[in-house]
């Protein structure tokens, strides 16, 4: 269930960062000479790190059931994944947020 819900926030926040493009004058770099990422590329690791952490609070949780960690591991792999959803919730937000600031600029 928090799995979904980390999904459908994370698509969310791509639709908006997708529907969102701004076109530049200056032509586009080739994707070899660029080093750094660039905003949708830097949300997507973060949406890739997210799921990570969710999916590592979930086996911390069957490991617990099948016996083979402790109790304290995962209630802190859970807290994890717990504060990881909170961001990228607030993440999301913040994105609709600016979109729709952006959107009722005047041009």
């Amino acid at each position: 269930m928090m799995m979904e819900a980390v999904s459908s926030v994370l698509k969310d926040v791509a639709g908006v960062v997708q529907s969102s493009s701004v076109a530049t004058s200056a032509p586009a770099a080739p994707q070899a000479a660029r080093p750094s990422l660039g905003f949708d590329g830097v949300l997507e690791q973060v949406a890739a790190d997210a799921i990570g952490s969710l999916k590592g609070g979930e086996a911390a949780s069957v490991s617990y059931i099948q016996g083979k960690v402790s109790a304290q591991s995962v209630v802190e792999a859970v807290m994890s994944a717990e504060q990881t959803l909170q961001m990228a919730v607030a993440v999301r937000d913040k994105v609709v947020q600016a979109y729709q600031e952006v959107s009722r600029m005047a041009i």
